[in-house]
């Protein structure tokens, strides 16, 4: 696969943007990995919060010069990702994978733990196949700016210190694995292959990844489940995808009950 020039590295000596086409505020580029530094930035981020109109402001410009919006919570960071165990060289691409093979070995792997069988209700150990396709509400990039202002902030948010960041990468699917994202090591250490089931959302439910947080994701969905019934087969992916999130609270009955017409899922790892 050929890669995308990374735009980044003219930030080094225009912080401003201005030969992209850009107007950004003070800023960080981010090159600290794990591993040490990486060969070139993986992100810039703001060094203040974002304000409502934020992602339109900025997002929407930088994505005309390849590089996509995401906000990046520093609540617990200092003000920086040196202690995200950023890994983008452990990190495969997801257009080598398939979504639903994977999402079946996700699913057979948790249903055999002590309980799974009550919580996988309405469905059994036997992975149930991929959801159908929902129905756009609304255009994907205004759904996502639209969940972005919405997230505010604060102690008790998913999200408590909203950065915009800006990533080089081909579509808004493949960012955590752009920026070697670690969050769900536990469940999964190639995001890689987190980020194919993304690019399947995208296309079935004009799924954007707003924000990441060391181990949490949300995402906005312009075509969310309509119905119930939809609505427990996205659920059963989303088990799949994240074992921890969408067990919380119950059987998966309920937790779907939640799905319809929702315009953002959350995911958090253990």
């Amino acid at each position: 696969m050929a890669t995308l020039p990374n735009p980044l590295p003219r930030l080094a000596t225009d912080p401003s943007g201005r030969s992209l086409g850009l107007h950004l505020p003070p800023g960080r580029l981010v090159d600290v990995t794990d591993d040490g530094p990486w060969h070139e930035p993986l992100l810039w981020h703001a060094e203040k919060q974002a304000a409502p109109g934020t992602w339109k402001a900025l997002g929407v410009p930088a994505a005309r010069a390849g590089l996509l919006p995401v906000l990046v919570d520093l609540a617990a960071s200092g003000g920086a990702l040196g202690d995200w165990g950023l890994l983008p060289g452990a990190m495969s691409y997801a257009g080598d994978h398939d979504a639903e093979d994977l999402l079946a070995e996700y699913w057979e792997d948790e249903a055999v733990y002590d309980g799974a069988a009550e919580d996988l209700a309405p469905f059994g150990p036997e992975w149930p196949g991929l959801a159908p396709a929902g129905v756009l509400s609304a255009d994907p990039d205004t759904r996502a700016a639209q969940v972005a202002d919405a997230l505010r902030g604060g102690r008790d948010a998913v999200i408590e210190e909203p950065h915009l960041a800006l990533v080089p990468a081909r579509r808004s699917a493949d960012i955590p694995a752009a920026i070697g994202w670690s969050g769900p090591a536990n469940h999964e250490g190639d995001t890689g292959r987190l980020c194919a089931v993304l690019r399947s959302w995208e296309d079935r439910f004009g799924v954007r990844v707003v924000a990441l947080g060391r181990d949490c994701l949300v995402v906005s969905v312009a075509a969310p489940p309509a119905t119930e019934e939809d609505a427990e087969a996205v659920a059963a992916e989303h088990f799949a995808f994240c074992p921890d999130t969408a067990v919380e609270e119950g059987p998966l009955r309920g937790y779907a009950k939640d799905l319809v017409g929702s315009p953002t899922w959350s995911f958090w790892w253990d």
